[in-house]
């Protein structure tokens, strides 16, 4: 095991430095466990693509270093592998085994734990968020001893988007199933008109269906269809948009070198349900990222609303992303008991514009009980639209009753 000293470093985007003087990076699950019991306060720090200060602490513990020790299980189609290895790497494996995953994030690049901590998704009406594959979990409590949580135990629910809150997480267990193959056809000429007209209508024409804009003029942008193989055929006319003839990139003015493979040719699940190669960086980390998450019932007023705001977002905005998400019963996921509509924002990197924005848009979005992204930037927390953040709160308190795990942003937005 190796341990640095007096580097907090930063986030992926650069946005936020890490207070942390010390950072882990075990080889063994012994060496996590005698870290984690020895730390104080500690946290655990996945690919850093974070853009708020919930992976912070005085100590901080990686698991880039522990071996992956993927286990497949044919007969109950699941696969478990060490917390800390990232989507794109666990797919490689998956696809050449004969095996797939529902559903993934845009990025490959991210770490498993940390986008299940954190109630990341990726798209699709029938596919609930990353964190709805999970069927087990281990994990490092504050003494250093050893919890294993699956869906027949009480509180599976609450220990799966956890935040970190409830200790280190070493080990996933991810339902799978038979791989798949996916095309990709990305249309262009979509208005305003008949998106909001027809909207649960197109985002529900392929397997997982991404609308691209920047909230200005009367076209919308890009909708990006991934359509599974043995599904139904991507259509020629999507009310009014057609495919385009080139790949593109959901920033109009970059080449879409970085991206997966478009214009309808087929590829493995890992090679299509991404927006971004694993082999390339698909940003310098140059930008800023917001999400709110709502009720699928309220898709279109809430896009509406956004809408309205445009001449005020659009000038320091990348692009906006929406996307579609089945329902789960996770008590902190932003999708509990609703199928529900992200709204994504990726933002120029100018905090000083853009963080004054953010109780803007959350109040446009009230009417709609947005709930935020856990690990993007938002301005608060409305903890009524979280009915079982008592009981998670009351777990975090049976497992880390001294409070290591508890961070500053755990104390503004959830105790």
């Amino acid at each position: 095991m190796s341990t640095s000293t007096n580097l907090p470093g930063s986030n992926w985007s650069q946005h936020h430095d890490y207070r942390a003087t010390t950072l882990h990076r075990p080889t063994t699950l012994e060496q996590l466990q005698d870290v984690v019991a020895n730390a104080p306060k500690i946290r655990a720090l996945g690919s850093r693509h974070s853009f708020n200060d919930i992976a912070d602490s005085a100590e901080l513990v990686t698991l880039e270093g522990m071996p992956p020790a993927i286990v497949i299980d044919a007969e109950s189609e699941t696969v478990s592998f060490s917390a800390g290895l990232r989507y794109g790497d666990l797919g490689i494996v998956l696809q050449r085994e004969g095996w797939g995953l529902r559903n993934l994030a845009s990025l490959p690049h991210i770490s498993v734990a940390g986008a299940v901590a954190t109630g990341t998704h990726g798209s699709g009406d029938r596919n609930g968020t990353l964190s709805r594959a999970v069927s087990g979990i281990v994990l490092v409590t504050a003494s250093g001893a050893l919890r294993s949580i699956t869906p027949a135990d009480p509180e599976f629910d609450g220990a799966v988007v956890s935040l970190g809150a409830l200790g280190v997480v070493t080990r996933i267990t991810l339902d799978i199933e038979p791989t798949f193959q996916v095309r990709q056809d990305v249309y262009t000429g979509l208005t305003w008109t008949k998106l909001l007209d027809s909207y649960e209508k197109i985002v529900s024409r392929a397997y997982s269906v991404s609308v691209f804009t920047d909230w200005a003029g009367e076209s919308v942008g890009t909708v990006w269809l991934k359509s599974r193989m043995d599904g139904a055929k991507p259509p020629q006319d999507l009310f009014g948009a057609t495919p385009a003839h080139t790949a593109l990139h959901p920033l109009p003015d970059m080449p879409a070198t970085s991206t997966t493979e478009q214009r309808g040719i087929p590829g493995a699940w890992i090679d299509r349900l991404p927006h971004f190669k694993l082999g390339f960086t698909p940003s310098n980390g140059d930008e800023l990222q917001t999400e709110y998450i709502v009720p699928r019932r309220h898709a279109v007023d809430a896009i509406t609303a956004v809408r309205a705001l445009g001449e005020r977002i659009t000038p320091h905005l990348y692009v906006t992303e929406l996307r579609t998400m089945a329902a789960d019963s996770l008590w902190l996921s932003g999708a509990y008991e609703t199928d529900a509509v992200g709204i994504h924002f990726t933002w120029k990197k100018d905090p000083a514009a853009v963080l004054p924005l953010l109780p803007v848009i959350e109040e446009a979005l009230a009417p709609f009980d947005a709930r935020p992204h856990w690990g993007k930037l938002f301005h608060s927390v409305r903890k009524e639209l979280y009915p079982r953040l008592p009981d998670f709160v009351a777990l975090a308190e049976e497992l880390d009753p001294e409070g290591k795990f508890r961070n500053e942003y755990l104390e503004r937005h959830v105790f």
